[in-house]
């Protein structure tokens, strides 16, 4: 009788997640979230978004502003303690405009009975780096 793991491999959930909200799959891309999760992009200056509503609704507002969107991942790494990191690539181009524009950051992810509890974003890679290594840590 084989045994299967029931910890879910949180490196294979960051990548489903990313390539859901890459495809504007905002239902796919929400069941990856607890109900009360956070959404905390204030290290970029955006604000933080509370519970899936809050959260949705600001992916809608982001991926109406453009015409041509895409989303990849370039880095994730486990961190143990239910911790990821992740470094992501945003590439669009905004309604009305012929500029593209590229956007580098990284996701300091914590994760809770395979679910995203909450999500902190920040545009300083080495940073959020260094956050998720201590957030891991002291969730240890």
């Amino acid at each position: 009788m084989s045994e299967e793991s029931t910890t879910p491999d949180l490196v294979e959930l960051v990548r489903r997640s990313v390539e859901a909200a890459g495809k504007r799959d905002l239902d796919a891309h929400m069941a990856f979230y607890a109900p009360d999760a956070v959404w905390d992009a204030s290290p970029m200056g955006i604000g933080t978004f509370e519970g899936q509503a809050a959260m949705r609704g600001f992916w809608e507002d982001w991926l109406s502003s453009y015409e041509d969107w895409e989303l990849q991942t370039v880095e994730i790494q486990d961190l143990g303690n239910g911790v990821t990191f992740g470094v992501l690539d945003q590439r669009g181009r905004l309604v009305g405009s012929s500029g593209e524009i590229e956007l580098r950051y990284a996701a300091v992810t914590e994760w809770e009975d395979g679910k995203i509890a909450r999500i902190t974003n920040y545009t300083d890679v080495d940073e959020a780096r260094a956050a998720a290594e201590r957030l891991a840590q002291e969730r240890g």
